[in-house]
């Protein structure tokens, strides 16, 4: 697909889109994703497709995190505090799978986003709201088991009041990071094959502040929670190895360590693999100002970023033994108790330092 290289001046972009212009064509507004389909963008089998991948983000993020939020009211077992920071994540999975992927769902189907500019400023704004909340929630999980495990303060004792304090806290730092679009400090347009929406982080337009925007976005909403899980969970396996070191006769001991290993390996990666295509598309675009790019490959990083709705939960919660067990039984696949108490007791050491 042969783009301009030179996006538009300020004054020729629409107030509610950017796409890049065909050589061969003028009038931008003729090829709006509001109204005609983007077939001018990719064949019909690639919307087609990114349809199918919507739909499945739709169906099993749904299920899975409506199941985990049906499972915490159902077994009182479940109200710990931790879970409570994993319910968070879920009602930000389930915002995420709902508003986005249904939405794109609709859009990849009649290949231009056919629910108008409203709607994609509603979706744009929710789909953030979401996934910054998902974002931080991850952050907040390691900042916990950091203070539970590795006890820098001592004594202190992680209560319910402190979960649903974090809970607030990343609530609340999402709207800080999600809101401003909608009140010009940046705007919602259709991103990569114009079905979905997100922050422009394609035009320089002095109007909306979009390269101060994206800047921001990176510092408070991507730099600082990776250092925060870098961190707490580098210190947790430190103090794993130092426990595992001081007890090295102990299998048991050396079989938590290992495992809280993998998990932590699986838990940053699971981060990496949701925002860093996003993050590393938007800082490109910035500061490669009128480079040809394709936009189909511009969509990647947005759906990756929508599939962490999938496998968020999965990672922290259906690998969650004491959430796994609840959910089976509730589905009538459960074991005895007997089982639950047993395998309970095999995963003691490593239920202290990973995410169950």
């Amino acid at each position: 697909i042969k783009m301009r290289r030179n996006p538009p001046m300020d004054n020729e972009l629409p107030e509610d889109f950017w796409i890049p212009v065909p050589l061969d064509t003028n009038n931008i507004t003729s090829l709006s994703p509001f109204l005609v389909p983007q077939d001018h963008l990719g064949s019909s089998a690639t919307f087609y497709a990114m349809a199918v991948f919507m739909f499945f983000i739709f169906v099993v993020g749904t299920f899975i995190n409506i199941l985990t939020i049906a499972c915490t009211i159902q077994y009182k077992k479940l109200r710990s505090h931790l879970n409570y920071i994993l319910v968070n994540l879920a009602v930000s999975n389930l915002l995420v799978s709902c508003v986005g992927s249904s939405t794109a769902f609709c859009s990849f189907s009649a290949r231009y986003f056919i629910l108008g500019p409203l709607a994609c400023k509603i979706e744009g704004f929710m789909v953030t709201l979401g996934g910054m909340v998902s974002l931080w929630s991850l952050a907040v999980i390691a900042f916990e088991r950091w203070l539970v495990i590795c006890k820098p303060l001592g004594n202190f004792v992680f209560k319910p009041d402190h979960a649903i304090a974090c809970c607030v806290f990343t609530w609340v730092f999402a709207l800080i990071a999600s809101a401003p679009p909608l009140f010009g400090w940046s705007r919602y347009i259709p991103e990569g094959l114009q079905c979905s929406c997100g922050p422009d982080w394609y035009t320089t337009n002095n109007k909306y502040n979009n390269e101060s925007y994206v800047m921001f976005l990176f510092g408070f909403c991507f730099a600082v929670p990776l250092a925060t899980i870098i961190f707490c969970y580098g210190q947790l396996l430190i103090t794993m190895k130092m426990a595992a070191k001081a007890q090295a006769e102990s299998a048991s001991t050396q079989k938590a360590e290992k495992e809280v290993t993998r998990m932590v390996i699986i838990m940053v990666m699971g981060f990496l693999v949701c925002w860093l295509p996003y993050t590393t598309f938007a800082l490109w675009i910035v500061f490669n100002r009128g480079q040809s790019f394709d936009l189909r490959m511009a969509t990647i990083p947005s759906c990756f970023s929508k599939s962490s709705a999938v496998y968020n939960p999965i990672i922290y919660v259906v690998f969650n033994k004491q959430f796994r067990s609840c959910m089976m039984q509730m589905l009538g696949m459960g074991s005895s108790e007997e089982e639950t108490s047993s395998s309970t007791t095999s995963v003691t050491e490593v239920s202290k330092v990973g995410p169950a």
